[in-house]
């Protein structure tokens, strides 16, 4: 787990004390108000998260490695480590996440896939690598949407990519 040190100052202000009420406190009843500094500890799950929303390679694999997390899980946001992995635009993350076992074709609660993201977000080198991994372009969120219907018209190269709108 992930521990997390919320900060506490050592000083304190205290206005019942003689000296000025913008002053740190120095006086001996100021003392005894100061409290210890707390750890939280976080879910793994959570930490994880946070790991791959920061595109920290190196500690994402030590949580798979070390089985702290399942790659299919579905988070309190609704998706995936892999959907999580192409919302942030890290290509390298979701492709390690693909070596550790991560499925391409996992659907988050609203029915939407890896590549779905990739095509509403505008991530043309990611939907890339997914359509080169077997990536189902045919795939419908709940909505009836495939990935090509998310596409932004502005979006060039993935307009390319998936030849729509007569490009």
């Amino acid at each position: 787990m992930k521990y997390y040190q919320c900060p506490v100052t050592q000083t304190m202000r205290f206005e019942g004390c003689a000296s000025k009420a913008c002053d740190p406190v120095s006086c001996p009843r100021s003392r005894s108000s100061i409290k210890p500094i707390r750890n939280v500890h976080f879910p793994n799950d959570i930490v994880f998260q946070d790991y791959i929303r920061q595109g920290e390679l190196e500690r994402i694999g030590r949580f798979i490695r070390t089985n702290r997390v399942k790659l299919d899980t579905i988070y309190h946001s609704g998706m995936a480590a892999i959907h999580e992995a192409v919302l942030t635009g890290n290509l390298e993350c979701v492709k390690l996440l693909v070596k550790y076992g991560a499925d391409i074709h996992q659907r988050d609660e609203e029915g939407w896939t890896p590549l779905h993201m990739a095509c509403s977000d505008g991530f043309p080198e990611i939907a890339r690598y997914l359509l080169s991994l077997g990536a189902s372009v045919d795939a419908e969120n709940e909505c009836g949407e495939k990935p090509a219907d998310l596409i932004d018209p502005d979006c060039k190269e993935l307009l390319e990519l998936f030849a729509v709108g007569g490009v």
